[in-house]
């Protein structure tokens, strides 16, 4: 059965580069002769049927605006097989033939079961700041939230250094240390810690000692908040260093704001091969970009989760401070 309807949503987190995503997925269909109808607030929307055909104009000038006009949200109901029915109804009922899902892990793995136990068209579009789904090199978002954290980090060593002090800063990231080792290897910081690798706290208080014996006055300690507590970590320091250290929780800062050129154009792409791989029937994938290339994956392999590759990064970060 040729598609005549397809909708679109995103889930989870929010990233900057799901507009992108969202207006290149509602004009390329368009371009096709398919109607697109916005579900809103993710999977609470389908289950709610909070619904509203889009067009060419209902996309005007949000590529360059953070977060999703079509809001999102996490749905607990969608876990329950009533969730999954009320929302299987809602799509029935208003005649889609196939979802395009933005979002991360928990939107990949709702779509999944929509694929397997009610078989509805699925593909997914990787968005999430993490950078943790398999099949693609970057995800949408994650390259603009790496900068948004990098410039605060910056501003932070002015401080830093002109007040002589150390500084813990905690990003987010609770099971993986992407966003904490691009801005640590990209802001110079002293120290990074990571889900993915044990930290040795005396260890690291010992350098510090040590470096301000030698003059070192000022550190930037980067902590993924699924490696500890940035507060633990600042408190912790001072007690065992008898140096002040400030801590910074950066928070939801690093979702919001523009999205870089590079969100923009991956969200764009992605966007407009999803509708493609709905259109020749395809479902149960995930488009991603490797090597600047399309790639498609199973839903499956995506949310895999991707090992990040972090001691060799480490050890540089180590030889550089």
């Amino acid at each position: 059965m040729a598609m005549k309807r397809i909708g679109v949503l995103t889930s989870g987190g929010d990233g900057p580069g799901m507009n992108a995503a969202i207006r290149s997925v509602v004009r390329y269909a368009t371009s096709n002769k398919l109607e697109v109808m916005g579900i809103f607030r993710g999977y609470f929307g389908l289950i709610n049927e909070e619904l509203k055909l889009l067009d060419h104009r209902s996309v005007s000038n949000i590529i360059n605006r953070g977060g999703t006009i079509l809001k999102t949200s996490r749905c607990p109901e969608f876990l329950t097989p009533e969730g999954q029915k009320q929302a299987v109804e809602t799509i029935r009922k208003n005649q889609i033939d196939g979802l395009a899902l933005i979002g991360g892990d928990g939107t990949y793995r709702g779509a999944i079961e929509l694929v397997k136990k009610w078989g509805v068209a699925c593909i997914g579009i990787p968005g999430t700041i993490d950078n943790d789904l398999n099949g693609t090199d970057s995800t949408i978002g994650s390259d603009t939230a790496v900068n948004t954290a990098l410039e605060a980090i910056d501003k932070i060593r002015d401080t830093a250094t002109s007040m002589e002090r150390i500084f813990v800063v905690e990003v987010m990231g609770r099971e993986s240390g992407y966003i904490a080792l691009q801005v640590a290897l990209a802001g110079g910081a002293e120290e990074v810690l990571l889900p993915e690798r044990k930290f040795d706290m005396p260890i690291m208080c010992h350098e510090i000692v040590d470096g301000n014996i030698r003059g070192k006055v000022s550190w930037i300690i980067i902590v993924a908040e699924g490696a500890a507590k940035g507060e633990d970590i600042a408190r912790q320091i001072t007690e065992m260093t008898d140096l002040e250290a400030r801590v910074v929780v950066l928070g939801h800062v690093q979702r919001g704001g523009n999205p870089t050129a590079r969100d923009r154009t991956l969200g764009t792409r992605l966007g407009a091969e999803a509708v493609k791989l709905l259109m020749a029937g395809e479902t149960g994938k995930a488009v991603g970009m490797i090597s600047d290339n399309i790639n498609i994956v199973d839903l499956e392999f995506a949310v895999s989760r991707k090992k990040l590759e972090v001691e060799a990064a480490y050890r540089l970060l180590k030889i550089l401070t």
